[in-house]
């Protein structure tokens, strides 16, 4: 159930937005333009969109850089979730989550399900945690980008959605770290 308190003022936050293709040009590729879509209209800002071949380091390379940018909150990959031999996008991004939210498949695959049928099986959907960043990797037709944007992140993303959302817990994300730094400090 999606419920908002519109009471509570909208924060935007920064969303990068990189679609794993050996196929797609920027002139070809629809499931990134069409996120970087839904994210301007829901309110928040595309911090930046690229385009990356199936393969492990260029997926990593990419999306290291933007986990290390402070203008980034969010990470969304589109493209490379399959199981065929170039599939690699969870192979390049799991190593780098410090924790898997493992609900987002969960979710993503009962969402899907509605759309595709039981073809929503051939998907590795996933999302986690990496130094304060999300990251969520969706199939990169545009109708599994629109299922994740609609049916998951669009709510989880708006600090209003209740009874909690992502945003909410965001400057707490690293607070473990904190502690651990402040330790060692001897504070």
């Amino acid at each position: 159930m999606t419920r908002f308190d519109e009471t509570r003022p909208f924060i935007p936050i920064r969303i990068a937005v990189l679609t794993v293709s050996d196929t797609r040009t920027p002139k070809t590729d629809k499931s990134g333009p069409l996120l970087a879509s839904l994210i301007k209209e829901a309110g928040h800002e595309l911090a930046a969109h690229a385009l990356a071949e199936d393969n492990v380091k260029a997926i990593r390379k990419q999306v290291k850089r933007w986990i290390k940018d402070p203008e980034v909150d969010v990470i969304i990959t589109t493209g490379g979730t399959g199981f065929t031999g170039r599939d690699v996008t969870p192979e390049a991004v799991r190593p780098l989550f410090e924790k898997e939210i493992d609900g987002f498949s969960v979710l993503f695959h009962m969402l899907s399900y509605q759309s595709v049928g039981t073809s929503t099986v051939q998907s590795r959907a996933c999302g986690g945690l990496a130094k304060g960043t999300y990251i969520f990797c969706v199939p990169g037709s545009p109708g599994a980008c629109k299922d994740a944007w609609e049916g998951i992140l669009k709510a989880q993303l708006d600090n209003r959605h209740r009874p909690c959302s992502f945003i909410e817990i965001m400057p707490r994300l690293l607070e473990t770290k904190k502690k651990a730094v402040k330790k060692a400090a001897g504070a």
